[in-house]
């Protein structure tokens, strides 16, 4: 899965998250940190991998 900085993603936990940076390995996506939506203008930064992600919301 190759995803763009800042795009707004779906993870299998139920959450949602923004991409805030982009990690590569062998030329493809290994890991990325991401803000996590915790609430309304509040969220907590995590490291997730790309099998974390269910499906891309925003690009």
């Amino acid at each position: 899965m190759k995803l763009k900085q800042y795009c707004k993603v779906k993870l299998k936990n139920g959450k949602t998250a923004s991409i805030v940076e982009i990690f590569q390995k062998d030329g493809e996506d290994d890991e990325y940190i991401a803000d996590l939506d915790v609430e309304r203008f509040k969220w907590e930064t995590v490291t997730i991998h790309p099998n974390d992600i269910e499906e891309v919301i925003r690009e």
